[in-house]
């Protein structure tokens, strides 16, 4: 009995199990696979199977299921993902395209990717903490009070109300910008900041001292913002349609705790596979309500730093954010992996894209 063999049965069952979602026999296996070998020396590769943890048998006379192990195994042996179709590519690039905002693309990416799954999808927007800056403009709006419009490399958009005791002129306020802009465009925010606080200090910008100031402390605010990540989500209702109660109850309390879900699937989504995705099963989500799910996740868009940023610098090659599916561990692996790994690539391109045309 070879283990190459051993592992086809493996295989098998795993593939059979997530399709019925019963208990597999050697029978059907040998009626469903072509494993060149007899239904008999089949049970002899499932019982090895179940002695060495890939298989167990729920009932004395019923088939066997997968373990967390053998998941795993089966997981880490999909050598690559395979693409989705021609058509379902198109589908995603013209469902996405069709956004008119950041926000809306992640909707809609949340909303297509539960459709393709029939699972919980989340999607995270790029953290403020991880952009960096793309442009600031400064606008007065009162006697005494500026509007700061600061845009970031993933397309988000915050406005600061900025106070100052006198206000600069037109010209004044134009030379700032275009100085905040030269120096600071490409850094991360914490920098962007430090860099702005340097204006305040220096006796040549006079009246802008305040106004830099302000600046500064608004920049530091919004890198310091943990929370500024707003998590989109579909397909809860559906999962719970489709599975048992008592199997996905827990899954739906943990569903509740989004600071729970965003820590998992952030690291997650930093220990990607050379597939491109990242993948934790049951007790391996360290969340007792995970128990009996699985998570596939990927990052997507990549932190861009000038090597001027120094250490407190943004840390390139990173994702901003993370995108993912959740599900019950006996979810097609094959269909979540290869979905999550092309909706993560199409929110890389379409905010690349948004970088590429605002400086142009």
């Amino acid at each position: 009995m070879t283990q190459s063999r051993r592992m086809l049965v493996l295989r098998a069952v795993i593939e059979d199990y997530i399709r019925s979602q019963e208990p597999v026999g050697s029978t059907s296996l040998t009626r469903n696979h072509h494993l060149g070998v007899s239904s008999a020396t089949i049970r002899n590769d499932m019982a090895a199977l179940e002695d060495e943890g890939y298989l167990v048998q729920p009932h004395t006379s019923a088939g066997r299921i997968p373990t967390e192990k053998g998941y795993r195994y089966f997981v880490d042996r999909l050598a690559t993902v395979v693409p989705l179709s021609p058509a379902q590519r198109r589908g995603i690039s013209n469902f996405l395209a069709g956004s008119v905002s950041l926000e809306d693309t992640l909707q809609r990416a949340a909303r297509l990717l539960a459709r393709i799954t029939g699972q919980v999808a989340v999607v995270a927007s790029p953290a403020l903490s991880k952009s960096t800056l793309r442009h600031i403009e400064i606008v007065p709006v009162s006697v005494n009070k500026l509007l700061a419009v600061i845009i970031t490399d993933t397309g988000r958009v915050a406005q600061h109300t900025l106070e100052a005791r006198q206000l600069p002129d037109s010209k004044q306020l134009t030379t700032f910008c275009e100085t905040v802009n030269a120096r600071c465009a490409g850094k991360s925010l914490a920098s962007a900041a430090a860099t702005i606080l340097t204006l305040a200090n220096s006796p040549e910008h006079g009246v802008m001292a305040t106004l830099a100031a302000a600046l500064s402390r608004a920049l530091t605010s919004m890198a310091d913002d943990e929370q500024a990540t707003d998590l989109y989500m579909a397909g809860t209702s559906k999962l719970a349609h489709q599975h048992s109660g008592t199997e996905m109850a827990p899954l739906l309390d943990a569903l509740e705790e989004q600071v729970v879900i965003m820590r998992l699937m952030n690291s997650l989504s930093e220990e990607v596979t050379e597939n491109g995705v990242g993948v934790a099963i049951g007790s391996e989500t360290h969340t007792p309500e995970l128990m009996h799910a699985s998570v596939v996740t990927s990052g997507y868009g990549h932190i861009h730093a000038k090597a001027s940023d120094g250490p407190d610098g943004a840390q390139t090659g990173k994702p901003v954010a993370f995108v993912g599916s959740i599900g019950p561990t006996h979810m097609d692996y094959v269909t979540t992996m290869a979905a999550v790994r092309a909706v993560a690539r199409y929110l890389t391109n379409i905010i690349g894209e948004d970088e590429a045309n605002a400086v142009g």
